[in-house]
């Protein structure tokens, strides 16, 4: 039975265009038309098919096991059977493969065949997909918004690729409007029964991350090397950076002259406010860039809490340590991995002139007066005088 005269061309071209391996195709087309033939005769059949790819020929086999006593007339046969059908030199437990050609069947197995063509042709370029992409995660995609599906996004990728962006990976309050261009954090590639599922982000710092070593030459050189990164996406970030060379300034780096390196990651993370501190080996000199902007008094470890901070600031630099809802003094924890507490110190006042003179008024009535001295002297009765003896 023939598949079609042009089998063989279709083949040669398959694997040219989608990089189908013939053997696959082949043995894809036989487990497909041996399930097609199943399904056509009904039973509990063995089946074999075999495939020539010169001629697009194949061949149908309904297999048989010889055995002693019969329980299943669509695979068994006895030995007594077997040598009727002309198979004189077999024996209990052997197999034959009888050659059958079912009527009608040519055509279902040609209509079987190019459905497997199509569905591997789907499975090829799905599997090219995912290797494209999987081979990508961590890194930075950019990508168009064409359609908000739910709480997702997606977006179209290439002219055959589209991601999704789950409602955890959108940036709060960042509006994603249909056609515009952005970049993303691609996050997981999976494989799943209707192709790849790409999933991309907004929110994870690695995107922060790639885009400095972007904007960053010394980042990308292994210069200048980021120690962590905490963000709340869309509102503030921190950064914590320190540099391999001495003569290579991290901060300054990071920020570029006239602060137009972050600025240009601010802008495409919509505003975000990024903070780049200098990373220190020393926990309490770390912990006090970590809460920069804000001026520290003094900062105490607590001995009896595991990596816990008092951090002393005056009363006008509370609300720059604390930040907006606590941003400020959370984020540092997080970067840190300590748990910070601030406090205010009070300010130590000088005695001022009146406090000066309540103290002399205070020594002042403190003075004995004299009444208070004579009160004190032992009180004595009025002497007697003596009289002339006569």
């Amino acid at each position: 039975m023939k598949l079609g005269n042009d089998f063989k061309r279709v083949l040669r071209q398959i694997e040219e265009e989608k990089g189908l391996s013939e053997e696959i195709i082949v043995s894809s087309l036989e487990m497909a038309m041996v399930s097609a033939y199943k399904k056509f005769k009904g039973g509990n059949h063995q089946t074999e098919v075999y495939i020539d790819i010169e001629n697009g020929e194949f061949t149908l086999y309904e297999v048989y096991e010889v055995v002693e006593e019969v329980s299943n007339l669509d695979a068994e046969l006895t030995l007594e059977e077997a040598k009727r059908r002309g198979y004189s030199d077999v024996e209990v437990g052997d197999f034959i493969h009888v050659e059958v050609f079912p009527e009608d069947f040519g055509r279902i197995a040609a209509q079987t065949a190019r459905q497997v063509i199509i569905q591997k042709l789907k499975d090829a370029e799905r599997q090219v997909v995912y290797e494209q992409f999987a081979d990508k995660i961590g890194n930075v995609i950019a990508g168009t918004i064409f359609k908000a599906e739910g709480d997702q996004i997606l977006i179209r990728l290439n002219d055959k690729t589209e991601a999704i962006m789950p409602k955890e990976e959108k940036i709060l309050g960042e509006k994603y409007i249909t056609g515009s261009l952005k970049k993303f954090y691609l996050l997981d590639v999976r494989q799943t029964t209707r192709g790849p599922r790409i999933i991309v982000s907004r929110t994870h710092p690695g995107l922060l991350r790639r885009l400095l070593e972007v904007q960053v030459p010394e980042i990308k050189d292994g210069i200048v090397e980021i120690r962590n990164i905490v963000r709340e996406a869309g509102t503030r970030a921190k950064i914590a950076v320190s540099s391999l060379d001495v003569n290579v300034e991290p901060l300054g780096a990071c920020v570029g002259k006239q602060g137009q390196r972050i600025r240009a990651i601010s802008d495409e993370l919509v505003g975000e406010r990024i903070d780049i501190i200098v990373y220190n080996s020393d926990p309490l000199k770390y912990i006090t860039n970590a809460l920069s902007p804000a001026k520290i008094v003094r900062i105490e470890p607590l001995l009896d809490q595991d990596r816990s901070v008092t951090v002393y600031v005056c009363p006008d630099q509370l609300s720059l340590a604390i930040g907006k809802t606590g941003q400020n003094v959370r984020l540092a924890a997080r970067l840190t991995g300590w748990k910070i507490d601030i406090k205010v110190k009070e300010e130590e006042k000088l005695p001022t002139m009146k406090d000066l003179f309540m103290d002399i008024s205070d020594i002042e009535a403190d003075k004995p007066t004299a009444v208070d001295l004579f009160e004190d002297l032992p009180k004595e009765g009025p002497k007697k005088k003596k009289g002339r003896k006569k």
